[in-house]
């Protein structure tokens, strides 16, 4: 009896320790992009929420994105990128990895402010969720990207240095709006 309970003490600590380690977000690389893409994260959504409704719709020229198209472009790639490394996306997004139409199409659906900033939140969510299951091992990885032989990390690091690209650009359209990003007050 005694030996039973000990074998089922230390399967339970086994399990316990699993658990946790696979609970860890990753180290490495991927812990600092990671990492990198929270910040990042934090930043768009709390502009996204600093914009007023009426922004959403003002762009800098009529050629390039409004404020929502930005932010809905940073969400659907958020759903798009990771599909390169096997991710699968979900179902409601529509988005097919192997097609960026489907990405594109999803950009440009017709959300209110409050919608767009759910759907971007919940892209980051998927993201992270998708970086936290990649191993720095796995980095090297042969993959397709956008028809080009690339890797994982340099997948990885594109997408994070693509957040950055959209980051600035909303920075930019909220100081025109007269909007001061909430961590620079």
């Amino acid at each position: 009896m005694y030996v039973k309970v000990r074998l089922a003490m230390v399967s339970a600590l086994a399990l316990t320790l699993t658990l946790s380690l696979a609970a860890q977000k990753p180290q490495g690389l991927m812990g600092d992009l990671s990492k990198d893409v929270s910040s990042v994260h934090t930043k768009i959504i709390g502009l996204a929420k600093a914009i007023p409704a009426g922004a959403y719709d003002w762009k800098p020229s009529p050629e390039v994105r409004s404020t929502g198209e930005v932010l809905m472009h940073v969400a659907a790639d958020n759903y798009f990128m990771p599909t390169m490394a096997g991710v699968t996306p979900p179902a409601a997004t529509g988005i097919n990895g192997k097609d960026y139409k489907t990405a594109e199409a999803f950009e440009k659906r017709k959300m209110s402010r409050d919608e767009i900033i759910a759907e971007v939140d919940k892209s980051f969510t998927f993201l992270q969720t998708a970086m936290n299951g990649v191993t720095d091992a796995k980095l090297d990885a042969p993959i397709d990207m956008f028809g080009q032989k690339s890797t994982g990390r340099a997948m990885w690091v594109g997408t994070t240095t693509h957040l950055h690209e959209h980051l600035g650009q909303l920075i930019a359209y909220a100081r025109s709006n007269k909007v001061t990003p909430p961590w620079s007050k």
